[in-house]
């Protein structure tokens, strides 16, 4: 998994190198990130394996592929980029042989790594590089660390340096919050279509239980009416029951 940080800044002397590769001796090392990376796999050597010493494992690498072009008037040039699978090196050296380094994830543009080296460069051989020609390894840690420690502060974010990278994290956040406005359009939509939903099931059951109803309606009333003319009948079954013997026996005494 890659990232964007800024992990450790190191200034290197860049020794001998005729005929054959420089030695790289390490100066002053700031790290950033407050701790030693370690990787395994492909980019193992880069980082010295786990516990290794990151600045002797970036040593190896400038000697095996030193910086091209040195620039002239003081700035650093002949920039490298050395990546393993999840962190990159990026450096570069000035005309003195004075070589600057940056650590930092896949993320992290390596333009603006070597800006960050560019500036890096300029303030520290201003401070530091008459030291720099007869210093012993880390001799400068402790003097150069305020000028690192800014450095590397000062280019943690890459937004705060770099106006492309500002506008691409803006459009990022923006296109970020229309993707929660549409993820919600789209809820409130799924929602209204379920509330649609169940308000037509509710009109079809209520169409439904009318119409059970009417026709509930009808055969109570029919029984009605069948009860009613049963009854009728039985009462005028009783009447004549009753009534015929009597009318026959008055009938039979008036003769």
């Amino acid at each position: 998994m890659t990232d964007n940080k800024l992990r450790c800044a190191m200034v290197y002397r860049l020794d001998g190198g005729s005929g054959g590769s420089p030695k790289a001796v390490i100066l002053a090392s700031y790290d950033h990130a407050n701790q030693y990376e370690s990787h395994g796999g492909s980019g193992g050597d880069l980082y010295g394996g786990k516990g290794g010493d990151y600045a002797k494992a970036v040593s190896k690498v400038i000697a095996n592929d030193p910086p091209g072009g040195l620039a002239e008037g003081g700035k650093v040039g002949g920039f490298k980029v050395v990546q393993s699978d999840q962190h990159q090196v990026v450096y570069g050296a000035d005309k003195d042989g004075l070589c600057y380094c940056v650590i930092t994830g896949l993320g992290y543009q390596s333009r603006i790594a070597i800006q960050f080296l560019e500036e890096l460069a300029s303030e520290w051989s201003a401070q530091f590089g008459a030291d720099a020609k007869k210093a012993v390894e880390n001799s400068l840690n402790k003097k150069s660390k305020k000028t690192l420690t800014a450095m590397c502060k000062k280019y943690e974010d890459p937004t705060n340096v770099d106006k492309a990278s500002k506008v691409l994290g803006q459009v990022d956040k923006v296109k970020g919050q229309m993707q929660d406005n549409i993820a919600n359009m789209l809820k409130n939509t799924e929602a209204a279509e379920s509330l649609a939903e169940k308000s037509d099931q509710l009109n079809e059951q209520a169409s439904v239980f009318k119409k059970n109803s009417k026709t509930l309606k009808k055969q109570m009333a029919w029984k009605n009416l069948k009860m009613t003319l049963i009854l009728g009948g039985v009462v005028i079954l009783v009447l004549i029951v009753i009534l015929v013997p009597l009318i026959v026996k008055l009938k039979q005494l008036g003769e």
